[in-house]
């Protein structure tokens, strides 16, 4: 904990000294380079033109006063901010030929991609501030895109522009804007440093892969107070090089909703994620995931702490995932990496109420798991309360879920279902999960903790509810040393403990309160 608020601070300080460091110079009224905000006329080469004139001159701010300016690609240059007055807009055009791709590369799904309205590379100290909105029009983009364009969509959605877009920058504050209706990723920031996010609206849906805060392999971060209704992941890290990790990020007071997940790292994961600090947000209505931490290309996942999180029907609250898929996504830059690692990750202070809607149907509260040989190590669940639907059977209970060791990392990958309604583990060492309370509105015959492949486990102050029927409420296959204690049991089961595996050894039951079990430990010996 003193490491993370170390980290906080330093993330701060740095973040700061980027902008009070920033000497401006005039303001340059695009108006007056030309540009008519009408939004018809086309404005590209106006917009730029104040923008070359502000960073000939020394920076400042190039201001878009109240109006609709339609422009294709800009590009911002070395210590200029794009300051939007109230009721400015810049509309992106409709017409792919307007834009460019400055510095092309290859996302998750194997698309090529880059295109931008609003873009900066290799530039110092920018920002894009105000009261107004930059609207790109995505779906109308989409609409005569498609006209002409008969491949399917998933081959052809990459040409189409993202709505910001940061590469290899330094000093950079986005503050008080509304990002809207972006063709493909609504705001990417890649390989730079010194960053501030802060009172962004983000409002991106229409088209596929409406991404909103998307994280690359960025440093000295913070995001706070935003709120974010995407079509894809809300707030995504990604590292799509193996050249730098994401790495001293702190995020806090975010309101997110999506079509896919509410937090997420990966699944682009190459280099590591390391010293990310999120608190205080709250995940509505996602329907792919509420956190989802993911390494499947090599990078390694450590020392991250989530905190304070509420989540409103959330499909599938949790996912966490070390898998070896080995994608690479700069092929001129990069070269297949070994599997990587997963630790030292804490997830505290949790509450959820889940959709009885789920990707995996009875829903489940949260997956974990490695591949065979490499392990999910030292990651901490503490004070987590999810109310869920239930409706598990017994034969449910048994569901063996595939290793998909080298698939996209996603929670359908490993359905129909899985074999616990509360939290399903396998590939785990040292998983602590302590305070933990689970809702149920109808009764599950499934367990509440399934874990398969597990060492050094601790499940500490459990607070189950009433199910009636079930083989066990914690099943353990192949785990050596577990300590089950402190766990209060309303409902009635065989066994509270059942153990399973001839790899498992050491599992000590200490403390629990029970009514209506009827054993405590159940250790079966030919499974």
């Amino acid at each position: 904990m003193i490491r993370m608020i170390k980290v906080k601070l330093l993330v701060s300080l740095c973040v700061l000294a980027a902008f009070t460091s920033f000497v401006r110079a005039a303001d340059f009224n695009i108006i007056k380079y030309g540009a008519v905000g009408d939004g018809v006329t086309l404005n590209t080469n106006a917009i730029q033109r104040a923008i070359d004139e502000c960073y000939k001159s020394g920076g400042g701010s190039v201001i878009f006063p109240e109006g609709k300016f339609l422009s294709g690609t800009i590009v911002i240059k070395d210590n200029v901010t794009i300051s939007f007055q109230k009721n400015a807009v810049l509309l992106g055009s409709i017409d792919l030929k307007d834009y460019k791709n400055i510095d092309p590369f290859t996302e998750g799904l194997g698309i090529d991609v880059g295109w931008a309205l609003l873009v900066a590379v290799d530039a110092k100290n920018i920002g894009v501030t105000g009261e107004g909105t930059i609207d790109g029009q995505g779906s109308a983009i989409k609409a005569k895109h498609i006209l002409t364009d008969t491949r399917p969509e998933r081959q052809r959605w990459g040409m189409r522009p993202f709505l910001l877009r940061i590469v290899r920058c330094t000093g950079v504050n986005v503050k008080g804007v509304t990002l809207k209706y972006a063709g493909a990723w609504t705001s990417h920031y890649f390989q730079s440093r010194q960053i501030n996010i802060e009172n962004v609206k983000i409002q991106s849906v229409g088209v596929a892969h409406n991404d909103g805060i998307g994280i690359d392999g960025c440093q000295d971060v913070v995001i706070k107070d935003c709120d974010v209704v995407s079509g894809d992941d809300a707030l995504v890290f990604k590292t799509t090089s193996s050249k730098m990790a994401c790495k001293n990020i702190v995020v806090t007071g975010l309101r997110l909703k999506s079509n896919q997940a509410g937090i997420k790292m990966g699944t682009e994961s190459m280099a590591a994620f390391e010293n990310i600090k999120i608190s205080n947000c709250h995940i509505y209505e996602t329907r792919n995931g509420g956190i989802k931490l993911l390494t499947v290309d090599g990078a390694h996942l450590r020392n991250i702490e989530i905190s304070d999180i509420t989540m409103e029907e959330v499909r599938t609250p949790m996912l966490f995932r070390l898998g070896s898929r080995l994608s690479v996504f700069r092929k001129d830059a990069d070269t297949k990496q070994q599997t990587g690692t997963f630790e030292n990750v804490v997830i505290k202070n949790v509450k959820v109420k889940a959709s009885a809607d789920a990707q995996l149907m009875p829903p489940t509260g949260i997956l974990i798991t490695g591949i065979p040989g490499h392990y999910i190590t030292g990651l901490t669940l503490e004070n987590i309360e999810i109310s869920l639907a239930g409706g598990g059977t017994a034969a449910h209970g048994r569901q063996a879920v595939p290793e998909a060791i080298d698939q996209y990392p996603e929670v359908k990958t490993f359905g129909p279902r899985v074999p616990a309604y509360g939290i399903w583990a396998r590939h785990v060492k040292g998983l602590k999960l302590i305070n933990v309370k689970f809702n149920l509105s109808g009764n599950d015959l499934r367990p509440a903790l399934v874990c398969e492949d597990g060492s050094d486990l601790e499940v500490n102050n459990w607070n189950l509810p009433d199910t009636k029927g079930g083989e066990s409420i914690i099943r353990l296959e192949n785990v050596k040393t577990a300590l089950v204690k402190n766990i209060t049991v309303k409902g009635r089961a065989k066994a509270l403990v059942r153990v399973e595996g001839t790899a498992s050894t050491n599992v000590k039951v200490i403390g629990n309160k029970l009514s209506g079990i009827s054993k405590e430990l159940e250790i079966i010996k030919n499974k």
